[in-house]
């Protein structure tokens, strides 16, 4: 798979998990995605101060992102 095709599926997971996070107040942004294996993400809004965001990150993110691009190794919430 290309960078683009990388990039362009990991929106497409994000845009995915966007609802479940703007019903709770927040949302996530795309910061990078280095080596097209280590995604860096930005949650924000109520996800900033939510003490099970680490649990979201892992559950709902990394998993969708893995269903769009298996070739993903990583996804960190950069703060």
């Amino acid at each position: 798979m290309t960078t683009e095709e990388i990039t362009n599926n990991v929106l497409k997971a994000l845009e995915e998990i966007r609802p479940f996070l703007n019903s709770d107040g927040g949302d996530i942004k795309l910061i990078s995605i280095e080596d097209d294996k280590h995604v860096k993400v930005r949650l924000e809004g109520a996800c900033t101060s939510c003490s099970v965001s680490h649990m979201t990150l892992r559950a709902g993110v990394e998993t969708t992102i893995k269903k769009y691009a298996p070739e993903i190794e990583t996804v960190v919430n950069i703060a």
